[in-house]
């Protein structure tokens, strides 16, 4: 499920699943690792889940090797206009599937929602149920 993609983007599901220590989550993101795939998420989607630091070892030790990009004016600009055309809301996963590249694996517990964004944008990549 993870073979052949050229990077992979998590939305919070994904976090949730690595601080919740879900191994099959965990093996996923290990296998990416290993054929050094990139991966990022949102800094938005950090903030949905950081909570305390001192008691999320698993998900501080994830972020340590994950690209967090942040949601700047511009990006702002590009996710209001995603969600202005989708006529939804979620600022997040507009953000989350502005990063998804074609070829890319998204890592998300919405797959539905952020589906019809990526068919929007015309990006062709997979995404995964966590």
């Amino acid at each position: 499920m993870v073979s052949g993609h050229s990077g992979a983007v998590l939305d919070a599901g994904a976090l949730v699943a690595i601080d919740r220590r879900d191994r099959q989550v965990g093996s996923m993101l290990e296998l990416l690792r290993r054929r050094a795939t990139p991966i990022r998420t949102s800094g938005g989607v950090v903030a949905q889940v950081w909570r305390d630091g001192s008691r999320q070892a698993n998900l501080a030790r994830l972020l340590g090797g994950v690209d967090v990009v942040a949601l700047d004016a511009t990006q702002g600009r590009r996710v209001g206009e995603l969600l202005g055309e989708a006529r939804t809301r979620d600022v997040v996963d507009g953000h989350v599937a502005l990063l998804a590249r074609s070829g890319d694996l998204v890592l998300t517990s919405d797959p539905d929602d952020l589906d019809a964004l990526l068919r929007l944008r015309k990006i062709d990549a997979a995404t995964v149920r966590v």
